[in-house]
Parts: C-alpha cells; sequence; structure tokens
C-alpha cells in the first residue's frame, strides 16, 4: 500500500507513504521530510525502518502550498523550489499533520506497542517539535535547522528525544550548537550526540556532504534508540 491518505485536523486530506513490516506487525514511527518532498531519499528510510520491523510513514508536509512535491539536491533549481516550500511552511500546521499521521499509525491494524517519529534537516526540527508538542513516545532529530528558536518548549519534553548535530553544520551555526546543548543537557530525556568535521545534511545518501562513517555512526545510534523506547 504505499500510498495513504491522512485526514488533517483543521480539514482536508494529504497523502503520505507507508512502509509495512515483513511480519505484519510492530511499532511505528512517522518520518518527518527534509524540504525536498517525500522523495527517494524519504522512501528509502521508510522501507528501511519497516526492514527492521517498525511501520514507516512519511506525510506530504507541503501539500496546503504544492501536493506531491519529489524532487533531490541535485539541481539548483531543485533547491530554489526546496527553499522557496520552506519559507512559506506554516510550521505550527505542519506539526499538527504529523501528529495526525502518529495518530493514523496507532489506529492501523498491526500496529503495535509505541510510535515515535525521526526527521531530517526542517524535519529535524519538527522531530523536536513533536518531543514538545506531541505524545509521541520518542523522537530522533538529525540535524534539525532552527531548533534554537524554539528552546522555550524545551520544559515540555517529557520523552526520549535523540539528536544529531554535524559540528560544520552551515545551517547551524556554533552560538546556535552551544544555545541547544546548554538549554538540553541537563534534561535528562535527551541525548545529543555531535559529529566532529560534519556538515548539514551528512546522512543524507548521495549529498554533497554525505559521510558514511559518520552516517553509519548515527544511524546505528538511533536504530538502538528506537528498538529500546518503541520495540
Amino acid at each position: 500500500m504505499p500510498q495513504v491518505s491522512i485526514t488533517a485536523a483543521d480539514g482536508g486530506s494529504f497523502s503520505a507513504y507507508l512502509a509495512v513490516p515483513a511480519a505484519g506487525s510492530g511499532p511505528g514511527i512517522v518520518v518527518a521530510q527534509e524540504i525536498f518532498g517525500v522523495n527517494k531519499v524519504m522512501r528509502d528510510i521508510c522501507d528501511g525502518l519497516a526492514a527492521e520491523g517498525y511501520f514507516a510513514i512519511c506525510p506530504d508536509i507541503f501539500w496546503r502550498q504544492e501536493p506531491g512535491i519529489d524532487i533531490t539536491d541535485q539541481t539548483q533549481a531543485e533547491w530554489d523550489k526546496a527553499f522557496q516550500l520552506y519559507q512559506g511552511f506554516d510550521e505550527a500546521l505542519g506539526v499538527e499533520d504529523l501528529k495526525a499521521a502518529l495518530a493514523f499509525l496507532r489506529s492501523q491494524p498491526g500496529v503495535s506497542g509505541k510510535v515515535g517519529s525521526i526527521g531530517f534537516c526542517l524535519g529535524g526540527k519538527l522531530a523536536f517539535l513533536m518531543a514538545t508538542r506531541s505524545d509521541a513516545d520518542a523522537n530522533v532529530a538529525y540535524y534539525g535547522v532552527g531548533i534554537e528558536k524554539a528552546l522555550s518548549e524545551a520544559g515540555e519534553i517529557k520523552a526520549p528525544l535523540l539528536m544529531h548535530m554535524g559540528e560544520k553544520d552551515q545551517f547551524v551555526p556554533p552560538e546556535a550548537q552551544s544555545e541547544i546543548r546548554s538549554t538540553l543537557t541537563q534534561n535528562p530525556w535527551v541525548t545529543i550526540h555531535t559529529y566532529p568535521g560534519m556538515d548539514h545534511a551528512f546522512c543524507r545518501v548521495g549529498g554533497e556532504h554525505y559521510d558514511k562513517a559518520s552516517a553509519d555512526q548515527a544511524n546505528a545510534r538511533s536504530a538502538e534508540f528506537l528498538k529500546k523506547y518503541l520495540a
């Protein structure tokens, strides 16, 4: 079934890519997209999570602007389109759509146990906001952009949150990373890993800054975290 339809809290509906584990049962994970839409990178992540035994769903959070965005990071025109969508994105409604996807997953036959979220780039910030605004059982944020602007919500984190940050992330400057660490390090729910020398999106397979060693390390940490708190 890879495409499903989800009803939004404020009306209307949007599509999502759903990958189902071979066993037909397991925990669930909402995958929050990057600024390139529900593209092959996101679908592959869902398929990989399904292979590990999770129901994994990636909703189209740009649907209010333009449904069905599926672009790459390989051309300037696609980057321009992605940033246009990012600038027009309503973050609060995006979180509500992820919460609707979370509820959708919990209602699916075979989804047993807990349901969490994982996000990348734009989705990394949204995963942080899922930790502060939703009842997700665990959340993973990969190089979230703009988290330092939402730290006033840190006190609302009451479920495990794992964060991955590249030391040289061009979109998350050192002062922002320092603010994030100083605010969140004392929170017992939060674990932060920083990857020396890594730029933004170091886990995006095929991307300019992809680094296999650091990506493998981050993904292994995420797999262990998700198994501990969701499985």
